[in-house]
């Protein structure tokens, strides 16, 4: 972001993370941002915000010159940590998964500012998984077809694989997977 005052060229970079950010779900995460500029500051404001999908940015804690001013709603779960611009989330929950916001403000000969988006997803750990078969007893030879069926409790992004002997196990004549 690019100002310019009476001729004079300040420029403001900041720099967050360009990926999504996993977090674990109980967890602290930490959003790493970093700022610099070539102009003389009088004032430095941080200002972060977060957003939901369809739903209006919301106030968290913002900073003039280091003095953190937070929100009392969530003075407890987020924390700023100056002179950068970082934020801690602490502990993480799955309503706090969205688009965080960061804006600083430099106040010198003129206003300087720039502002960044950081998305961020997260993670609830898989639950140990249970297998249930159907039939529950017999031996296979005399049933015909035994069903396994495994389900975990809790857990995001969970993908399931069957393995024989410590080999992945595909379909075909003798396995169908559901």
């Amino acid at each position: 972001f690019f100002h310019f005052y009476a001729g004079i060229c300040s420029a403001l970079k900041l720099t967050v993370p360009s990926h999504t950010v996993h977090g674990i779900e109980g967890q602290p995460l930490h959003l790493s941002v970093d700022y610099n500029f070539n102009a003389t500051a009088s004032e430095i404001q941080i200002i972060w915000l977060f957003e939901r999908s369809h739903s209006n940015p919301k106030y968290l804690l913002g900073s003039v010159n280091q003095r953190v001013v937070p929100d009392l709603e969530y003075q407890h779960k987020f924390t700023l940590i100056p002179p950068n611009a970082s934020l801690r989330i602490n502990p993480l929950h799955l309503s706090d998964e969205g688009n965080y916001i960061v804006k600083v403000n430099v106040r010198g000969n003129g206003t300087i500012a720039a502002s960044q988006k950081i998305q961020v997803a997260v993670d609830v750990p898989v639950t140990k998984p249970t297998v249930h078969t159907e039939p529950s007893s017999g031996v296979v030879e005399y049933v015909g077809n035994i069903t396994l069926k495994c389900t975990v409790d809790r857990g995001t992004r969970v993908a399931y694989q069957w393995m024989k002997n410590g080999k992945r196990l595909h379909a075909g004549p003798n396995y169908t997977f559901s």
